[in-house]
């Protein structure tokens, strides 16, 4: 009868311990209610507010649709989607014209949706975005 192998009461509790911290260093990276919120920007067209609500040379968050729009000097508009292409995490604070992911520590220029300090490494998808009767639009299909 060949021997089993043996499998002794501190491996067991080891491999359980490192299943838990595995889980919990994933759990970490996903947006706050646990799931990836990489779908929660706008999938048709959405009225943001008055054009004059983003000045040139400026950018505004619109923290309930994931919107970030800026106005370069020369008054074109830009817009991005505000979920972090680290984690998934919804952007919530805008300096200037730089988002700050509070979920790592992660940078945009809203201007240009670009990475400024990582751990990101993806820059932010950008949105169609127009200005119609004095109004911002941004989403598809704007």
């Amino acid at each position: 009868m060949p021997a089993r192998p043996f499998t002794s009461r501190r491996t067991l509790l080891r491999g359980a311990a490192v299943t838990s911290v595995a889980g919990l260093g994933a759990a970490a990276c996903q947006a706050p209610g646990g799931a990836a919120t990489a779908d929660a920007t706008p999938t048709a067209p959405v009225d943001l507010g008055a054009g004059s609500e983003v000045a040139e040379g400026g950018a505004r968050l619109y923290r309930e649709h994931n919107v970030v729009v800026s106005r370069s000097a020369d008054g074109v508009l830009k817009a991005y989607s505000t979920i972090c292409t680290h984690a998934g995490c919804p952007i919530d604070r805008l300096q200037g014209t730089t988002l700050v992911c509070t979920c790592h520590g992660s940078e945009f220029d809203a201007a240009t949706g670009k990475v400024v300090r990582s751990p990101a490494t993806e820059p932010l998808n950008g949105l169609p975005v127009k200005e119609s009767n004095g109004r911002i639009v941004a989403g598809p299909g704007a």
